[in-house]
């Protein structure tokens, strides 16, 4: 009872509220099959020195970098972050022990935040970028739920090649509302199958992911058109927003909402967390959209200053009238993002994805000469789909007794995809890495 502040008596008054007798009552709609009966078998306390020596064997058990060569991407990439990020982001200034929710009492968070969306609409060529959300997995699922808000329909359509897990939170927010949610199939060349959409007049909204989770560039101007006929609006979702220094950006290609994970704009992979969720818009649907807005104003005396110009959440107006229930942005995740765009500058990013496109290349050819196969013929940015020759399994565990992580099978999502894997190339993977790769798949 240590960390329990409640004393029997606070336990008994709060049983009797909700209508049970004892603990077990309270429990009782789980099955008995799935509860634990015994008591925890945890291991005796440990000094934090002996801690630290347990921590460091199990970080040994683990496949990361540089020990190991991975070719993993799949909605995490792995980028050189400059170190001008790095150390302006651990300044006092930013790097606080609580989260600014109150960032209208301080100038410069708020310049930080709008100097973010300022980017951010750029980069995705976007009218207006809020503040920052969660993640991309939540941030599309609520700009499904503001399309829902603005055409009163109940039904979306998602492609099959929107990140699995994305898909999930989908489901996730819109099944208890009662929403419904079509998936689109997908063609042989790694494109979303928009055919189906013929006819689908009652869709508040079609959603599709470019890069798509095979690393295929969508033909977001063909979707557009199919979309339009519907009355549906158009969101266009990523999880590598660095493409966009290479492809086209989906707001020129007449995308509604564009939105998406932001991680690898100087945000480090730390074993899936903390990302970003970057989410933009067209001005016409901004008091729609959910989170929070900065502003630039003059004030009285003519200065130039930075307001909270829109904040559509519960804690800010009446509970009827928010857009959601996001309660703030992530704000030292958008801060590096800003950073590490200022950093890199516009130039820069167009360099970059130039070098990641250039490398993903190269590894495609060295693995068709050692035997590969490349299935889908669509251009691609940092990652693609290799069928491997017949016993992958086994060729997967070999490689990776040799420390090398041969991307990520696509079975489990995609069964149809037996011996694939989904591989990913950055700036961080040298030559002599994609040769070790090609070599041992080849031998």
């Amino acid at each position: 009872m240590r960390y329990l502040p409640h004393t029997e008596e606070d336990i008994a008054s709060m049983l009797r509220t909700v209508g049970v007798e004892d603990m077990d009552d309270l429990f009782s709609p789980v099955p008995p099959d799935c509860r634990m009966e015994k008591a925890l078998d945890l291991p005796d306390a440990l000094t934090e020195w002996e801690l630290g020596t347990l921590m460091d064997g199990l970080a040994k058990t683990m496949a990361i970098s540089p020990k190991y060569r991975i070719f993993m991407g799949a909605g995490s990439y792995d980028h050189y972050i400059p170190e001008s990020v790095s150390y302006l982001l651990g300044r006092s200034e930013f790097s606080t022990a609580y989260t600014p929710y109150q960032p209208e009492i301080s100038q410069g968070t708020l310049q930080a935040i709008y100097e973010y969306q300022t980017l951010t609409a750029r980069l995705l060529g976007m009218e207006v970028a809020n503040a920052s959300m969660y993640d991309g997995a939540s941030a599309l699922a609520e700009g499904l739920l503001m399309t829902i808000s603005i055409t009163k329909r109940k039904r979306v359509a998602l492609s099959r090649l929107i990140h699995p897990h994305y898909r999930e939170v989908v489901r996730t927010y819109l099944g208890p509302k009662g929403y419904k949610i079509v998936e689109l199939p997908y063609l042989e060349n790694g494109r979303t199958d928009i055919s189906g959409l013929a006819g689908m007049d009652d869709l508040a909204a079609v959603a599709i992911q470019s890069p798509n989770f095979f690393g295929c560039i969508e033909d977001l101007t063909a979707a557009v058109e199919a979309i339009r006929e519907t009355g549906a609006l158009f969101i266009s979702s990523f999880t590598e927003p660095l493409a966009y220094g290479l492809f086209k950006n989906p707001g020129c290609q007449g995308a509604d909402i564009v939105c998406g994970e932001g991680q690898s704009f100087g945000i480090p992979r730390s074993f899936g967390g903390p990302g970003l969720g970057m989410f933009a818009c067209r001005m016409k649907h901004v008091r729609s959209m959910p989170g929070r807005l900065v502003g630039k104003t003059t004030d009285r005396d003519g200065r130039p200053g930075f307001v909270l110009t829109l904040a559509t959440r519960e804690q800010h107006i009446r509970r009827e009238k928010a857009n959601s229930n996001i309660c703030t942005n992530n704000s030292l995740c958008a801060l590096a993002s800003a950073m590490y765009l200022a950093s890199v500058g516009g130039t820069g990013i167009r360099d970059l994805a130039c070098l990641n496109y250039d490398k993903t290349e190269y590894l495609k050819r060295g693995l068709i000469e050692a035997g590969c196969m490349i299935t889908l013929d669509s251009p691609t940015f940092n990652e693609f789909v290799v069928e491997f020759p017949k016993g992958f399994k086994d060729t997967y565990k070999k490689l990776l007794k040799k420390g090398i992580v041969a991307g990520v099978p696509l079975a489990t999502w995609y069964p149809e995809l037996a011996n694939h894997a989904l591989l990913c190339v950055t700036e961080t993977m040298g030559r002599e890495d994609m040769d070790a790769l090609i070599q041992e798949v080849g031998s």
